[in-house]
Parts: C-alpha cells; structure tokens; sequence
C-alpha cells in the first residue's frame, strides 16, 4: 500500500459511532485505572500465580487477576470468566452514564473467549474422577463458551442481541466488530463489545506443550524473546452512535473508525511468514474506516513475543505502511499483563482507547530496544507523550489464521 501525505479524513454516509465507556479486568487489578496505572508504570503484572499447579510444566509464571470484589447476587456461584465479563461490563456502563437494567433500551452484548468456564469444568472433572462421581453440578453452568456473554446479558437486562464470537485470539477484535456494524445498521442503539477468558489447565498445558511460552514475563519484539505468557481477564467497551451518545448528555471517549478482519489457512498454528493476509485485514480496516494508511499515527501490535509471530507482525507493517512502518511507535501490551486469548483484543482496544484521551502511549516493560532485525519503533522504558496522536490501529492474530485490525480516532465533536 502506497504511502501518501496526510489528507482530510473521508466521512462515509453513515452514522458515526463511539466509545463512550470501558471496564477492565487484568492482572494489574479490577479496573481501568489499575490497568492504566500498571501500563505507565512500565512494570509487568505477570508472575508467579496459584489457580493451578505449574510444577509439571517448563514454565511457571502467569498474569492472574486478583481476587475482585462482589458485583451481584450469586456473584460465588459465577465462573471466573463470568465475573471478569460482568465486572468489566458494569464499569463500563458507569462510565458511559447508562442506568442499569438496561431493559427498554436497544442494547446487544457481543463478546469473545476462547475458555468461557472452561476451569470450573475442570474442577467438574476433577471432582468426578476424584470424589467418585459426585461433583458439583453448579459447576458446569457457565461451561459454555458464550457463559460471559450470557451473564452479562442476564445481569444487565439486555434484551438485544446476544452474540459470541470464539476465533482464537482474534475473538475479541471480531466482536468488536460485530458490535461497530449492529450500530451501524441500527439493530441496536447500545452495544456492549469485549470479551473475557480466565486461566485454565487446558490451555496452559497446551501452550507449554507447543513451546510457545517464555520462562520469562514475555518480551515482545525483543532480542532475547522466547514466547508468550498466558494472562486472564476481561474488557468491555460500550459502542453507540455519536449523536445518540451526545443526546443523552454522554461524552463520547473516542470514535471506531473501521474494522477489518481475515482469514489465511497458512498452518494451524503460526501466522504467514510474510503477513500477507494480517495486512488483508489491516487494509479492510482502512478501507472502512476512509483512511490512508499514512493517517495511522501509532500502532497497539498482537505483540506475543514469539520469534515466529512478532517477525511476520513486523513484516505486515512493513507491506501495509512501507518504509514509514519503522518510525511509527509500537506498543506491545501482552508484556504488561500477559495473553488474554479471547480478550486480548478488547483490552487493546481499551489500551488504545487510553492512549488517545490521555495523548500517551504505554511502554513495554524493561529497559532493552527492540530486536533490531525487526527494525520497529518499540515504545519501551517510560511513556511516550504523543499530543498529536489522532488515530490508532491495533492487530490481533490468531490460531487457525484469524486475523483483525480495529481503527481507534480521537473524538472530534
């Protein structure tokens, strides 16, 4: 894609949509602000962690969340994806200035994961193998992968659409996705997007068992990178129209520009080497959102660290924004708070969504540059003040070749 001057931004004929609130859930602690803070703080949240055993495994260290406040009735019987979601959800819609329940209004929930209860129906089995056959039933009430979405829903009286995308760790982009288009179109007034996974047995086992995890706190982009480290959590961003937001006296955060989404059958598990079909994504997104890919000011990258996935990230910006791709800042938030697989993208959005109000990008943690092969602007070491800083692309790459790209623009009224 060929680089250009920065030119007027192209409004299409339709409605403009923003953000008007966010939630999260990390390992950092339950809330934004304690997401915010531990991202400039240029410190990682991932470390030791007890929600299961890691004896048997090569590596040790995860992003949990700490244990979080009660929000509800029942809130001990929810599952811990349940409660990320419903925790990240009700902050959001504080934030957006929406009471709650949010019956009689045009509202849809659009969520991603990857576990959904997937550790309480581990403990279902655990109990059944090792109490011979009489575990807790209540366990397996939020085994399916749409339980975040669902209790959200139900707690929230949403009677819209409820919908839940499970595309690897592009979930969470898609279902913002999903979300940006029921609001285009009008199915729905409100929309709530994120997504929400919790660590599990299951899937611990099986990234140890790929090695595609670092002994370390993940070091994204870096020389020495090895892996991934597994995180848990959630994020929900509420989506509405501009001038409905305006109307009810909300200040909108900021606007979703495009989406763009794609699909490549490269492997299973790694990304095309040359990121033919990630950039495809980043292209439609562009393409959806009016822009020029020289109107992207920064970019909020999938940044696992591994070797594999962060050289075919950089050789994606390469094709998509050309020699510039080497001057435009990176965050890499994985390195803050670990991979949260079916949320990783709606917490990025939220990263993203910070960056814009507050005109400062997050580092990656530790003092080392980026890998000089891979010839990236690595924000690392202190926060990065970026007053200018307008639009904002984040990439998330999954399993099986699932691609995303979401496009964030500062809010003009």
């Amino acid at each position: 894609m060929a680089e250009s001057g920065r030119g007027p931004r192209l409004r299409l004929a339709r409605p403009r949509v923003v953000v008007s609130g966010v939630g999260a859930v990390t390992a950092a602690g339950w809330g934004v602000a304690s997401f915010r803070h531990a991202a400039r703080s240029g410190r990682t949240a991932i470390g030791p962690f007890n929600r299961f055993p890691s004896d048997a495994q090569r590596t040790h260290l995860a992003g949990q969340a700490p244990p979080g406040p009660p929000r509800c009735a029942g809130w001990a019987r929810l599952s811990n994806s349940d409660r990320f979601a419903l925790h990240s959800a009700l902050e959001a819609v504080e934030q957006a200035g929406l009471e709650t329940p949010l019956a009689g209004r045009s509202a849809g929930v659009f969520f991603g994961s990857s576990t959904g209860g997937l550790f309480e129906t581990e403990a279902y089995y655990d109990e059944l193998v090792r109490l011979g056959g009489r575990p807790r039933r209540s366990l397996l009430a939020s085994h399916h992968i749409s339980a975040p979405a669902e209790t959200v829903a139900r707690h929230l009286g949403v009677e819209g659409p409820v919908e839940t995308v499970s595309s690897a760790c592009a979930s969470g982009a898609l279902a913002i996705q999903q979300a940006l288009e029921a609001v285009r179109c009008g199915e729905v007034d409100i929309a709530l997007a994120g997504g929400a996974d919790c660590l599990a047995v299951t899937t611990y086992t099986g990234f140890n068992a790929l090695r595609a995890v670092d002994e370390q706190p993940c070091r994204p982009f870096r020389s020495a990178r090895e892996g991934l480290s597994l995180g848990e959590g959630g994020a929900v961003l509420v989506l509405e129209r501009a001038d409905h937001a305006v109307a009810r006296g909300a200040t909108p955060l900021v606007e979703v520009l495009g989406t763009g989404a794609s699909c490549d059958a490269t492997h299973m598990t790694a990304p095309h080497a040359e990121g033919v079909w990630a950039a495809a994504a980043v292209e439609a997104a562009l393409a959806d959102a009016g822009l020029d890919c020289s109107d992207v000011d920064y970019v909020n990258a999938h940044g696992t660290g591994t070797p594999l996935n962060d050289a075919a990230e950089r050789a994606t910006l390469a094709r998509c924004f050309g020699a510039r791709s080497a001057r435009m800042p990176v965050e890499a938030t994985k390195g803050v708070i670990g991979h949260l697989l079916g949320a990783a993208g709606a917490i990025e959005a939220v990263a993203m969504t910070l960056a814009l109000v507050d005109g400062q990008l997050h580092p990656a943690p530790g003092d080392d540059p980026s890998d000089p092969a891979l010839a990236i602007d690595l924000v690392h070491g202190a926060p990065r003040a970026m007053p200018s800083l307008r639009t904002a692309i984040s990439l998330s790459l999954g399993f099986g070749g699932a691609n995303a790209a979401v496009i964030l623009g500062r809010w003009d009224s």
